[in-house]
């Protein structure tokens, strides 16, 4: 399967103690350029900064189609839009994100998206977390932005209500 990744759900897996989710659920991740810069480079002490720098399953694999990238910069920060094209280039059976606009914008040019909450549903229906609810009230107060109605449709999937 090949799947790529924005900044978000490797950030947020990363706060929570549960990034390594992302390569047993997904084996190996792509990830363009500008996501390892904002990732790695730009906050070193970010969390999820040492675990991508580390992990060999997270390949950098830089876009081809710079035009794409700059008509999405319109909407998109430079990681999103980046992630996106990567997607699509790549033929991506999924692209992990998590803001609502890069994800409006994934959905209209056909890729099969989830993100950090999807992620964790998965990880509990395949057993690798116990419980999502805890997950979900560290994300919240470490500033993860979650409407009241959709953490509890997220408890609700994950069979926790």
């Amino acid at each position: 399967m090949i799947v790529v990744a924005n900044a978000g759900p490797l950030i947020a897996l990363a706060e929570v103690g549960h990034f390594d989710l992302l390569k047993s659920l997904y084996g190996q991740i792509h990830i363009p350029p500008a996501v390892r810069e904002e990732v790695v480079v730009s906050q070193e002490m970010r969390p999820g900064a040492k675990e991508v720098a580390v992990a060999g399953w997270i390949k950098v694999k830089a876009v081809r189609d710079l035009t794409a990238v700059q008509i999405l910069r319109e909407r998109l920060d430079r990681g999103e839009s980046e992630a996106i094209v990567l997607a699509i280039e790549l033929k991506a059976e999924l692209l992990l994100i998590d803001e609502a606009r890069g994800r409006r914008i994934a959905e209209a040019r056909g890729l099969n998206k989830t993100g950090t909450l999807g992620t964790l549903i998965l990880a509990k229906k395949r057993g690798l977390v116990s419980s999502v609810t805890p997950l979900l009230d560290e994300l919240l107060a470490r500033g993860f932005r979650l409407h009241e109605d959709l953490y509890q449709a997220v408890r609700t999937l994950a069979g926790e209500t």
